[in-house]
């Protein structure tokens, strides 16, 4: 899977016998009293290393004490961290950021925070952000299940995307997949009435999964067609937008042929 889009996306074995928080992510990310987990949780990101450029480097060591932290247990205090009450939106597995900062530029009304695992990808984001005065995003490096589970407060977001997760497409890997139906729950507790879930993906068999996991979380509706919902003016109406400027990954998935398939729904009100 591409950087641009490879955030949630470290792979880490699992502890045989031992549940995994894509199926139960409340239990199996239990931490003890000195934060650290209690035993792994099978995650859904891939384990990736890389060096930074000495341009990085810079603007890393520049930047990031100012836009960034590593994930951590206390609750995150957004207006603070922020400088300012605006509506929030996460995105899980920023990558590189392209889609980041050109909606964050889109969307000055808006908080915005990227979650990422991979450093290299996050310092691309973080020149980009220098370079061009990006005031309104923030990044958050480590799992974006910890950020959801023990950083965001119940009700608090406006919006979450997730632009091409990993699609794990063996069989034995599906587990790995990030929208299971406890993490869908897990956003969709975290939404606020009226708040936005978008997802975009490139592989099919990922799609028919999507599909059947959102129509059956209870708190969202459908808001656009593929998801059952009537689009049009529901969507002009929505707290966020939906344009996605077109990735190096999005590319090169248009270029095989591969249909991209966006699933947009709503915590009900």
């Amino acid at each position: 899977m591409d950087a641009v889009n490879d955030a949630a996306n470290h792979t880490v074995e699992s502890v045989p016998g031992r549940p995994s928080t894509a199926s139960v992510p409340l239990e199996a990310g239990r931490r003890s009293p000195t934060g650290s987990r209690l035993y792994p949780r099978v995650t859904s990101f891939r384990s990736r290393r890389g060096a930074l450029t000495p341009n990085q480097q810079g603007a890393w060591e520049r930047m990031w004490p100012a836009i960034g932290r590593e994930v951590g247990d206390a609750p995150l205090d957004a207006a603070a961290w922020f400088g300012r009450e605006a509506p929030l939106v996460i995105e899980i597995g920023c990558g590189t950021g392209t889609a980041t900062a050109a909606m964050a530029q889109a969307e000055p009304h808006l908080n915005l925070i990227g979650i990422e695992v991979y450093q290299p990808g996050l310092a691309q984001l973080v020149q980009r952000v220098e370079r061009d005065g990006i005031q309104n995003v923030r990044l958050l490096r480590g799992d974006a299940v910890d950020v959801l589970e023990h950083m965001i407060a119940e009700e608090s977001l406006t919006g979450v995307r997730v632009f091409f997760p990993d699609p794990w497409p063996k069989a034995r890997h599906h587990k790995r997949r990030l929208l299971q139906p406890a993490t869908l729950a897990l956003i969709a507790n975290r939404l606020k009435p009226g708040g936005v879930l978008h997802v975009a993906t490139d592989h099919a068999g990922y799609a028919e999964h999507i599909a059947e996991v959102g129509a059956a979380e209870p708190l969202l509706v459908g808001l656009n067609e593929v998801t059952g919902g009537p689009g049009g003016a529901v969507l002009d109406n929505a707290p966020i937008g939906f344009e996605r400027p077109v990735t190096k990954f999005e590319g090169k998935a248009h270029r095989a042929g591969s249909a991209i398939t966006d699933f947009i729904w709503g915590k009900i009100e």
